[in-house]
């Protein structure tokens, strides 16, 4: 998934959330602390989400999921133009490095760190110690300014219509859907994120030999005019890059191949967004469920999961949970 995601571009409350965003990237790229990054990612799409300009730290802590601190933080934002702790950072030399290296596709914030050790700070140094990346990072290295750049709908569209056109000519059972913030409706993406699936592979774990071959198949026709670098490529996921055209950016695509039976609930997950997501499992976990990428499944009295409902589309998840149905759309929590 795309390091680049901002769940609130373009909104009323846009630059409380560009400020949110990068104390979030902070906390996890440079200190490591998850807790808070989803925190801020939180309290980010939560603004986002928001119909009306916040204009105190008051109204901010009455929306679900923006506490006290952050509602200081939106008061000091709102009264000075800036925040004390993003010019602290700003400031870090250490912090904006990890925070530069993270960008490049393949490299964590553990991996950031160990080449900020070696004196590595910027992309000119990290093309000068080559030697130190893995397969995965040397292609986010070559294609660092590509990745950067956002993916507008249009070509999104374009990629998908070939992907399905591709899997169908090899056979008309496959069936692809695109997810993420372009399935949400979104004007412009990340990254692409592919599920596809085929009836030949069903049951929730798998049959081995199909999953090679239904997943194999389409990566290889793909390579004819769409893939341009493998990434990885294994039973059940592809990551690579792809163009659509010579004279356009660069993508990075990532292929899941996922049974059948476990299709809606991997559509359902991989849309998004994070915070729905979130708001979904825990309403899930209310009703008696336990809701993930793979199923649906009751919890007993007991506290241990039965076995997984059967699923055949996403409205059908919402109704065994008794949650209202909402359309990708309308997801951009």
């Amino acid at each position: 998934m795309s390091k680049r995601k901002n769940p609130c571009e373009g909104k009323g409350n846009a630059d409380f959330c560009e400020f949110l965003i990068e104390l979030a990237e902070y906390e996890r790229n440079v200190n490591r602390n998850i807790h808070k990054y989803n925190a801020y990612r939180k309290a980010a799409s939560v603004l986002a989400a928001h119909h009306k300009r916040i204009e105190s730290g008051d109204e901010a802590k009455k929306l679900n999921g923006i506490g006290e601190k952050i509602a200081r933080k939106i008061d000091e934002y709102l009264l000075t133009g800036k925040l004390k702790k993003l010019e602290n950072i700003h400031h870090d030399a250490s912090a904006q490095a990890i925070n530069l290296l993270t960008r490049v596709s393949g490299i964590g914030p553990v991996k950031a760190a160990e080449l900020y050790r070696c004196g590595i700070a910027t992309i000119e140094d990290l093309n000068k110690n080559q030697d130190k990346l893995n397969h995965h990072q040397l292609i986010g290295l070559k294609y660092f300014e590509d990745f950067e750049k956002k993916i507008p709908r249009s070509e999104i569209k374009d990629i998908e219509n070939k992907i399905k056109t591709t899997a169908k000519v090899l056979d008309p059972e496959y069936t692809v859907t695109i997810c993420g913030s372009y399935r949400r409706g979104k004007s412009e993406s990340g990254d692409i994120d592919a599920l596809i699936t085929h009836p030949a592979l069903c049951g929730y774990k798998g049959n081995k030999k199909n999953e090679e071959k239904l997943l194999q198949n389409v990566v290889d026709a793909l390579n004819n005019g769409l893939v341009t670098e493998v990434i990885s490529v294994g039973e059940t996921k592809f990551m690579g890059v792809c163009r659509l055209l010579q004279d356009l950016p660069a993508r990075r695509l990532d292929i899941r191949l996922i049974p059948t039976d476990q299709y809606y609930c991997a559509m359902l997950y991989f849309t998004g967004s994070d915070v729905f997501n979130k708001t979904m499992r825990a309403h899930a976990l209310e009703k008696g469920f336990t809701l993930n990428e793979y199923s649906l499944r009751p919890v007993g009295v007991t506290g241990v999961p039965g076995e997984p409902v059967p699923i055949s589309s996403e409205e059908e998840i919402f109704d065994y949970m008794d949650y209202p149905y909402k359309a990708p759309q309308d997801r951009n929590m």
